[in-house]
């Protein structure tokens, strides 16, 4: 079953819990179905890999591991604090995701 998640790909967050809490990145992945995303040098994990055709070399591979969408928060562009996400519709029909806090979009601008 698939995740509702308030997160999409290029939103800043900050780590709200766990061992990297406090620190702030750039979201590169979302999984829906399993409410985890992936966060730019955020909880980085080491992975021991074999030789192979794509990774020649083979050895101790630094990365970074999904982390579960309920720890990280997004941080508002315009107020830049962390924030809940609320959703609003517009006069147009479309639905765009807001700050709680200071009640501007969170959509960049196109």
């Amino acid at each position: 079953m698939r995740a509702k998640t308030h997160l999409k790909v290029n939103d800043q967050v900050e780590v709200i819990s766990g061992k990297d809490k406090g620190r702030v990145g750039k979201v590169i992945r979302v999984d829906s179905n399993d409410g985890k995303a992936v966060v730019e040098k955020i909880n980085m994990i080491k992975r021991h890999t074999k030789p192979s055709q794509m990774n020649q070399q083979g050895g101790i591979i630094e990365r970074e591991a999904a982390l579960d969408a309920s720890n990280l928060m997004v941080i508002c562009p315009k107020c830049s604090k962390t924030s809940r996400v609320g959703k609003k519709i517009l006069e147009d029909g479309s639905k765009v995701r807001i700050c709680k806090k200071c009640s501007e979009s969170l959509e960049a601008k196109a």
